[in-house]
């Protein structure tokens, strides 16, 4: 509490005991006392009332002091009116009031914002899920009817699959842990089957795919570790030179295992690179092309988060490298050795 705010929002009562002590003055003098006992009699007033006020901003502040200090060890501030003690005082219990009613309010806007947003959530999923259907019969009609004009239909049809799937991932990223399956996973089984699923985009692209050696067995979610994959390769055809390689390698640090997702691209701006993660970020190169959307890396860095892996980009002489870190727990290796 400001010591000078409260002695100013005290004036209108020290003008008030002013005005007091000179009238209790001018009442004294006229019946005779003398000045050394009205000096007296205002000394002791002027005592008492600078003990009282003191002590009541003493009080204050300390209470005060204890209540921000409350505030700030609580998580939903918007609480503070269910646990502050009940005031005695008649004023601050109408502000006390005012503030519970202001706190229900919100619960009852909040709680109606997570509903909206619980079955606009729900129904993309399940719109998603039905559109796969249609999405997978038109796929099987190209295969069966092979024909240059069915190899476009089959590459848009592609592209089309990774969009929904990103809107999918981007409806689950905040509660993901309904749809989360962590169990061991061969690196290069999902390489493989991450190259697979984006088959037609590289082939269009005549993008030149290396796959190294991966003897490594990591712990995560299958799904989630192929989403991710599909978004790095998308982004290294979208941004691909003129000769485009993709190299998947793979080391082991320590208690790590790193996965390098490297391409020889137009790269990314040094000025850029802090910020690639970020929801809607696209960065100078990104705006040279019309469909990017700043979401695909965005959506990367939250599933890592959740699935506890790491992800860093590195600039490259010609091109970038994605870096995915898994961590081994070396309990659960020995107990699943076992």
């Amino acid at each position: 509490m400001n010591a000078g705010q409260y002695w100013k929002n005290r004036l209108p009562f020290l003008c008030a005991q002013l005005l007091g002590m000179t009238a209790l003055s001018v009442f004294l003098l006229i019946n005779g006392n003398s000045r050394d006992v009205t000096a007296a009699i205002l000394l002791v007033w002027l005592f008492a009332l600078a003990v009282c006020m003191f002590c009541s901003f003493y009080v204050r502040k300390k209470r005060l002091e204890r209540l921000l200090s409350l505030a700030e060890d609580l998580e939903e501030k918007y609480l503070i009116p269910e646990i502050i003690q009940k005031p005695a005082e008649a004023e601050e219990e109408v502000w006390h009031r005012l503030l519970k009613m202001a706190g229900r309010s919100m619960l009852e806007q909040i709680g109606e914002v997570k509903r909206e947003r619980k079955e606009y959530r729900e129904y993309i999923e399940q719109w998603i899920h039905e559109i796969k259907t249609p999405i997978t019969a038109m796929q099987l009609l190209c295969e069966n009817h092979r024909s240059d004009f069915t190899r476009e239909i089959l590459g848009e049809l592609e592209k089309v699959s990774r969009y929904t799937e990103q809107t999918l991932y981007y409806a689950r990223s905040g509660h993901t842990e309904k749809d989360y399956s962590v169990k061991p996973v061969r690196l290069e089984q999902v390489i493989h089957q991450s190259v697979t699923d984006n088959k037609y985009l590289l082939l269009k692209n005549q993008v030149s795919v290396e796959v190294g050696e991966f003897p490594y067995r990591v712990y995560s979610d299958e799904k989630w570790l192929r989403f991710i994959l599909n978004q790095l390769i998308v982004n290294a055809v979208k941004y691909k030179s003129s000769e485009p390689v993709l190299k998947f390698s793979g080391e082991e640090a320590g208690d790590t295992v790193r996965l390098r997702v490297e391409d020889n691209g137009i790269g990314i701006d040094s000025q850029d690179l802090p910020r690639i993660f970020d929801k809607g970020f696209t960065g100078k190169n990104g705006r040279k092309v019309q469909n990017s959307t700043g979401l695909g890396l965005y959506l990367c860095r939250r599933l890592c988060e959740k699935l506890g892996m790491g992800i860093e980009a590195e600039p490259l002489e010609k091109g970038t490298v994605f870096i995915l870190s898994f961590y081994r727990n070396d309990y659960i290796y020995q107990v699943q050795e076992q």
